[in-house]
């Protein structure tokens, strides 16, 4: 009887632990990255009351008879599929779509989180709510980020200032009309675009086409009159007399580029100006100024993130250029973490080192903005365990009522 009473005691401690765990996930229902637990049971040495025999020539075998000694918790494991995704619109919500863990830093521990509701501290670095530093690679002055490097505080500068870049080249596409009539005076058309010097001063630059009998003529010009233009003839013009082919497509006697050089005397050098994309064929006339590399000093206004977890500034001179990287930690086996609070991991015993990597490469998931992964938890699945775990509690609580009444009827045997 006592056997009993003691198996079912370890009934009840084992279906008690199936109820904390079962009740802390439908807790964290809606708590953001977390991963549902649950409990795996396993039943505990038993005692033997008679061994088994080898068959015989003249007997069969026998098999051992065996009585358990209840059952016990054979460990607690961690559900790391993925949660359901919920946008939010904040820019600085992030959220893993696979595997892999944020890194924070919690004063001299790192930690690792799937939870990806991050905001700025009073120095600009983006943070867990509980203050947990995210981490990851910050890019130096020209933009660049070195991955291979270690990691450090990300954070986003806002107000910072981009210095300015001088032009130094541009290019003009479209279409000259091929059946645009000679006329008196002849016919202009403008196109006109801003280019910067080193120190991020505007110029208007001026392209101009006019019609001739033989095709059109362009000139580039400043406020004060046309510039000098090298078309790789040696020869230089303030007048470029333009060439198609057949078919009307650009075609110059020496190559598809011009160079000017604006008066400015701290300009770097000339300004390469690519023609490939101007055409004459039949048709209205559309040529136009596209673009040039050059842009004003620039302060950063807002900031965008990609997949590999890349944070790309959005400066006022309309510039994008980025200014750090994400990090992502990924394990040879999760389940081996150890939960810190606060929805943060630390490394295991058997979890294996943290492998600290881009989004997107070595196994890890991509990142998007603007969302957060939810809690995995089943509701309904919790719900089923919650009975499951309380018949199973109750009746192992049956087997300590029956046993004692049983002892008592051995106690009354002697009346």
């Amino acid at each position: 009887m006592l056997r009993s009473m003691y198996s079912a005691i370890a009934g009840l401690r084992a279906h008690q632990t199936k109820l904390d765990v079962t009740g802390n996930n439908i807790a964290n229902v809606n708590t953001v990255g977390y991963k549902g637990s649950q409990t795996v049971f396993e039943d505990t040495l038993s005692q033997v009351l008679r061994n088994g025999s080898s068959p015989t020539g003249e007997t069969g075998g026998t098999n051992p008879a065996q009585v358990g000694l209840g059952v016990k918790l054979a460990g607690i494991t961690t559900n790391f599929g993925q949660g359901a995704a919920q946008n939010t619109g904040r820019s600085t919500d992030f959220m893993i779509n696979g595997d892999g863990f944020f890194v924070t830093q919690s004063g001299n521990q790192q930690l690792y989180t799937r939870a990806g509701s991050f905001d700025f501290d009073g120095t600009g670095k983006l943070v867990t709510p509980d203050g947990g530093v995210l981490q990851g690679w910050t890019a130096n002055a020209d933009g660049v980020v070195n991955t291979n490097g270690p990691i450090g505080p990300l954070s986003v500068p806002y107000g910072e200032s981009l210095a300015p870049v001088a032009t130094t080249s541009a290019k003009i596409a479209g279409n000259l009309d091929s059946e645009a009539k000679v006329t008196t005076p002849p016919t202009a058309i403008q196109a006109q675009i801003e280019m910067y010097d080193p120190q991020g001063n505007a110029q208007a630059i001026t392209y101009t086409y006019t019609r001739t009998a033989t095709g059109w003529d362009m000139q580039v010009s400043d406020d004060t009159g046309p510039l000098t233009l090298d078309d790789g003839s040696g020869v230089p013009t303030t007048t470029k007399s333009l060439s198609f082919d057949a078919q009307g497509r650009f075609d110059p006697p020496t190559d598809a580029t011009l160079r000017f050089t604006p008066r400015n005397a701290d300009w770097p050098g000339p300004v390469t100006l690519d023609m490939t994309g101007v055409t004459q064929y039949g048709g209205k006339t559309t040529v136009t100024a596209t673009e040039q590399d050059g842009a004003a000093m620039g302060t950063l206004q807002s900031f965008a993130l990609s997949n590999d977890g890349t944070i790309t500034g959005v400066y006022s001179n309309g510039l994008r250029q980025p200014i750090g990287q994400l990090a992502l930690a990924s394990f040879s086996n999760p389940g081996g973490l150890a939960k810190a609070g606060n929805s943060s991991y630390t490394t295991g015993d058997n979890s294996g080192l943290a492998l600290i990597g881009v989004a997107g490469t070595g196994g890890r998931g991509s990142l998007s903005a603007g969302a957060l992964e939810m809690s995995n938890v089943d509701l309904a699945e919790e719900f089923t365990n919650l009975i499951v775990a309380q018949r199973g509690f109750q009746a192992n609580s049956r087997v300590i009522t029956t046993s004692d009444q049983v002892l008592q009827e051995l106690v009354n045997l002697k009346q």
